[in-house]
């Protein structure tokens, strides 16, 4: 089962991903939760104490793997290198392990309009796409607000696409236009995932913004959720009951339709 979890920058879908991650390692699924977003925190998220985070090196900052791989030396242009590099034993190889949840962190992948035709671009980009493509377990992907990183066979492999909104008129915006472009590559399936939510009025609104699509779950603003980067332990083991039931409840929406662990 494959998931890619994305939408406007501050919107809490880093938070989300990790918790959907435990989640489905806690019901016993295989997880490799895939940090794509160039502004890396799915780790903190996940729980992974601050002194041992800080020392995973982003695969788009591994010199050495990208000039093996692709034969070119990595940030330079004019090069000749691989289009097609080896890539499919580097989530084993390069991953981090955290309360049997696998974390791989891959750095800035840049967008395809960007122009960039750079050996750590390639390397970046065939490394998304065979962990969605190939692997076998549960793959989580926190990506940047965005998927145009995503080729079209990629994402006809994802199984949902998350999209995180809060109640705002530039959330609901970067929303829909995340939908458009993903209904361009041939995208099926997504859910809408409402946080930050601080009243009734603020869900009807949102809830109203996506009227054909289907909501997969709505999460309250709640201080525990806006301060968990400062807590002791993996939030995960900090929420209370109504913040758990609402997680519970998204996970199993989530999951609904797809195959037991």
């Amino acid at each position: 089962m494959k998931f890619a979890c994305t939408g406007k920058g501050g919107v809490g879908k880093t938070t989300i991903a990790a918790l959907m991650a435990h989640y489905f390692n806690k019901d016993g699924y295989r997880v490799l939760a895939v940090d794509a977003d160039p502004v890396a925190h799915l780790a903190i998220a996940l729980g992974i104490p601050p002194d041992h985070s800080a020392r995973i090196i982003p695969i788009s900052e591994q010199r050495r793997l990208i000039r093996e791989r692709t034969g070119a030396d990595p940030r330079q242009f004019g090069q000749l290198f691989k289009l097609n590099p080896t890539v499919n034993d580097i989530p084993d190889k390069f991953c981090v392990e955290f309360r049997g949840i696998k974390l791989l962190v891959m750095g800035a992948v840049q967008k395809g309009g960007s122009g960039c035709a750079c050996p750590e671009n390639v390397l970046l980009r065939s490394l998304l796409s065979e962990v969605i493509l190939q692997r076998q377990e549960v793959v989580m992907v926190d990506m940047e607000a965005g998927i145009e990183h995503l080729g079209r066979a990629t994402c006809r492999s994802i199984d949902k696409m998350l999209i995180v909104v809060e109640p705002s008129l530039r959330s609901v915006g970067v929303g829909k236009n995340i939908l458009a472009l993903a209904e361009d590559i041939g995208l099926e399936s997504f859910g809408i995932i409402g946080n930050k939510i601080q009243n009734p009025s603020q869900e009807e609104w949102l809830r109203a913004q996506f009227p054909v699509r289907p909501i997969l779950g709505m999460i309250s603003y709640r201080e525990i959720l806006r301060d968990s980067d400062f807590l002791p332990q993996p939030l995960i083991d900090s929420l209370d009951e109504p913040t758990r039931a609402e997680f519970e409840a998204l996970y199993r929406a989530i999951r609904q339709g797809l195959p037991a662990s």
